[in-house]
Parts: structure tokens; C-alpha cells; sequence
């Protein structure tokens, strides 16, 4: 591994690597990445047909299904392929960040109720089911027109669809290419955060880094924002789930050499291929109908428990991203402009001017950043999407109760609701890197630009 600055580390094409490699960290955080699968798994997907220029992992980088998690590769359309372990089980697992404005002040003495309030209208946890029931035309619908869909039945705003990647829809979306078990799964889940490492926090602004672009969103010192962190739930699993199952024929059928069983796809121009992106698609556009609904029930539960009306507290959509997608994307390659397929699992596109959210983890620093040109330039606008997982939930169980842990928060002032303490306890902050770290190799990179820090003061956990 090859050191190119304080932030790049480069593995040149060995074996049957097709190109080079670059990971994204420093030097603390590169003794743990190399202990781990990851390295190897960026090498198998740097092996992969028609993969261009450099296979690029993030700082959060660690082992997931096929690519690592923090993964980033793009494939030429016609020699390119397209892989579900490109794009991961949870579909369009992202973020959305919501402003008002209000400060701590305005509801220190009411953090309980909200948080309260909260809990008790966005279900949370494995398998819950939400308020909504979707009939099947509905369902459907949402499928093709994701957040345009919820703005439709009253969940929203216009202003917020200005605010959402691809505008909250993903126009290569066919609901016909998503299998019925699939459907029947996602029926009940609209509007539902899921379990694991989702979860809806309330969020002070403690540090601004860049004052025009914070005022620019309307971002202040001590304000109030809530995030929101969640994607496709069983819908987007099954998704995966299906198409693993399709394209492992496919592999064969086409003549295709994985480095890895986990990597199995299909050119992007074959018919499984474009049937897996279309019903991909579809399940983003369930995953931006969900955040969006969410959303709308937060704005409801601030109104109702400060006695507010929405406009008054001021509650607007910052921007709603995803961090696990297939994109199709024109990008600058040796000097040409290319329309590319481009693969995110666990990294966030950062396109110039474009705001990034990256949670944290309970109990520690969210940011605000921004995208930059040199993120264009060399991770095909992308930079990181968290903290990053280096401890298994088996590992994380074994280090703390979740009763303990609820306890050890409430005591630093962040008051936290649980579908599970088990899930709790498997989400501890030191089961993740440390976020600041993650964000500073970002910024020094220069594939991304520090806006604003935040802390939680509430969190709500599956």
C-alpha cells in the first residue's frame, strides 16, 4: 500500500485488479482497516468488468456484503456491470436533516414530551408496522413516485421536494420489477424508522465552520435540528434479497469472473441488470416516501407539544440524501464527459454546493458538510456517509447492557427512547469510529467541506 499524502493511500493494480485502489484515511485509522476484510473486498471490486479509473473506499470504511461498507465504484454502461453488493440490503438507506427555529431554551422543559410524542408516532424496531396501510394501487404509486407521493396525500410540503436528492424520485423506477413478497413486506412499514443503526434524533448546533454557507441553509449557533436516518425497510431487503438470487444466475450465464460469490451482477445493459436497477429504483423511491412521511410527523409532534404552528417553529427540510444507491451519473473521464453507473454502499455523493449529513452515533458529534469539486474530480463527487462500524453487535453486547448505557447518556443530558435495549446496547458509540476523525480525513482530502457540528440532546432507537 503506497502512502500519497496524509488522507490517500493507494493499491495499485496487483492480480486481477483491472485498476488501482484508493482508500481515504489516515494513519491511526489505517492499522485497524488493514486487519480487517475490507482491503480485500475493495481488490475484488476492483477486478470487476468495466469498473473505471480507481475503486475508492471512504474513511468508514469496513467489511459488508461483497463491497466493503464505504465502497464506491463506477461502471461503464456498456462493458460495465451492476451488483445489489454495490448497493447494499437497506436500498436508499440515507439521511434527512430538518431545521427550525428554535434553541435549547425554547424546549429544554419539554424535551421529555417531544421526545415522548416522538417515539409514540414513528414506530420503531424489527418488523414494526406503521399508521398507514397501503393499498395496492397506493403502494404502487409510491414505488414510482416516492416523495412526490407523500407530498400528494397531504405528508409535506413543496418546498421540501427542492431539498431531496433527485427531488425525492427516481424517475427509472418500475413497481412491476419488485416481487410481490417484496411489496407485501414494505405494505405496512411506510412511515417506520426500522431497528439496527436507524434512529431520529434532535440535534444543537455547536460549531459552525463556515458562516456563509451555514446561513445560506439557514444553519445558527445553539439551533435545533432534527435527523433522521433510515431507507427502505423489508421492501429494500427483499429487493436485494430477489435480485442476489437472479443475478447468481447471471454471472454464469454471462461469462462473468467474481473474485467473491458476494459480488454477483449482470451487465448494466442485460435485461437482469436493467430489471434489478428499475426495481432499485423503485425501492429508493419507497425510502424517500418514508423519510418524507417521517418527516411530516415530526413537524406534527413539535406543533402539538410546543403549541406552535409549524411555520412558526420553522421547520424545514435542510436536504434528505441517501448513502446506499446506484446511479446513473455523467462524470469526467480522461478528459471526456461519460455517463457512468455509479455504486454507493455506505458513502454519500457530494456533488459542488450540495449539503452532506453525517450522523454520528448516540451520544457523540453529527456534521453538516458540503460538497466540493475535488470530490468530482476524483471519487465521482462522494465522500463519506458515518462513523463506520469496528465492532460486531455480538461484540458490542458483550460490552455493555443497554439499561446502563441508557443511564450513562441520560446522565450527560441526551434522554433516549428504545424499542429494544438489546438493539440499544448493540448500537453503543464505541462500536463505531470516531466520527470526528472520519469527517477531518474528508475535509482534509478536500472531497468534502466542514459547514456545522451538531450534538444530540434526544435520540429515538429501533
Amino acid at each position: 500500500m503506497k502512502k500519497i499524502d496524509e488522507y490517500r493511500w493507494e493499491l495499485p493494480p496487483t492480480e486481477k485488479m483491472r485498476v488501482k485502489a484508493i482508500i481515504y484515511t489516515d494513519e491511526k485509522m489505517l492499522s485497524r482497516i488493514q486487519k480487517e476484510n475490507a482491503v480485500q473486498q475493495l481488490k475484488n471490486v476492483a477486478s470487476l468488468p468495466g469498473i473505471v479509473k480507481t475503486a475508492l473506499a471512504m474513511p468508514d470504511i469496513h467489511w459488508g456484503y461483497g463491497f466493503p461498507i464505504g465502497g464506491v465504484a463506477a461502471f461503464a454502461i456498456e462493458e460495465g456491470v451492476i451488483s445489489p453488493g454495490g448497493i447494499g440490503y437497506d436500498i436508499n438507506c440515507g439521511m434527512r436533516l430538518l431545521r427550525t427555529n428554535l434553541r435549547l431554551a425554547d424546549i429544554q422543559t419539554r424535551l421529555s414530551d417531544l421526545i415522548r410524542e416522538l417515539f409514540r408516532d414513528i414506530p420503531a424496531g424489527v418488523g414494526s408496522e406503521g399508521k398507514l396501510h397501503l393499498k395496492t394501487q397506493d403502494l404502487l404509486e409510491v414505488l414510482s413516485d416516492g416523495a412526490e407521493w407523500a407530498l400528494k396525500h397531504g405528508f409535506g410540503n413543496e418546498g421540501d421536494l427542492g431539498r431531496i436528492e433527485e427531488g425525492g424520485k427516481m424517475t427509472s423506477a418500475d413497481p412491476e420489477k419488485v416481487s410481490q413478497r417484496a411489496k407485501e413486506r414494505g405494505r405496512g412499514q411506510l412511515g417506520t424508522l426500522g431497528a439496527g443503526n436507524h434512529f431520529l434524533e434532535i440535534q444543537v448546533v455547536d460549531k459552525i465552520y463556515d458562516e456563509a454557507r451555514a446561513r445560506d441553509w439557514g444553519i445558527f449557533p445553539g439551533q435545533i435540528l432534527v435527523m433522521i436516518h433510515t431507507g427502505s425497510r423489508g421492501l429494500g431487503y427483499q429487493v436485494c434479497d430477489d435480485y442476489i438470487e437472479v443475478l447468481q444466475s447471471a454471472v454464469k450465464k454471462y461469462g462473468i469472473e467474481i473474485a467473491d460469490r458476494q459480488l454477483v451482477c449482470a451487465p448494466v445493459n442485460s435485461p437482469e441488470g436493467k430489471n434489478y436497477f428499475q426495481a432499485m429504483s423503485a425501492a429508493a423511491n419507497f425510502a424517500f416516501a418514508n423519510r418524507q412521511i417521517i418527516a411530516h410527523w415530526v413537524r406534527e409532534a413539535f406543533s402539538r407539544v410546543l403549541k406552535k404552528n409549524i411555520s412558526e417553529i420553522g421547520m424545514e427540510t435542510v436536504y434528505d440524501i441517501a448513502h446506499n444507491i446506484g446511479k446513473l451519473e455523467n462524470h469526467l473521464v480522461d478528459g471526456q464527459r461519460r455517463q457512468l453507473l455509479v455504486h454507493r454502499k455506505g458513502a454519500t455523493r457530494a456533488f459542488p454546493g450540495q449539503p452532506i449529513i453525517i450522523p454520528g452515533t448516540m451520544g457523540t458529534n453529527s456534521y453538516l458538510l458540503v460538497g466540493t469539486e475535488r470530490a468530482m474530480e476524483e471519487t465521482f463527487g462522494s465522500t463519506c456517509h458515518g462513523a463506520g462500524r469496528v465492532m460486531s453487535r455480538t461484540q458490542a453486547l458483550k460490552t455493555i447492557r443497554g439499561e446502563t448505557l441508557k443511564k450513562n447518556l441520560e446522565n450527560r443530558g441526551i434522554l433516549v427512547a428504545a424499542e429494544s435495549l438489546k438493539t440499544l446496547a448493540e448500537e453503543t458509540p464505541e462500536a463505531y469510529k470516531n466520527v470526528d476523525e472520519v469527517v477531518t480525513v474528508c475535509a482534509g482530502a478536500g472531497i468534502s467541506c466542514l459547514v456545522s457540528r451538531m450534538k444530540p440532546v434526544g435520540v429515538i432507537k429501533g
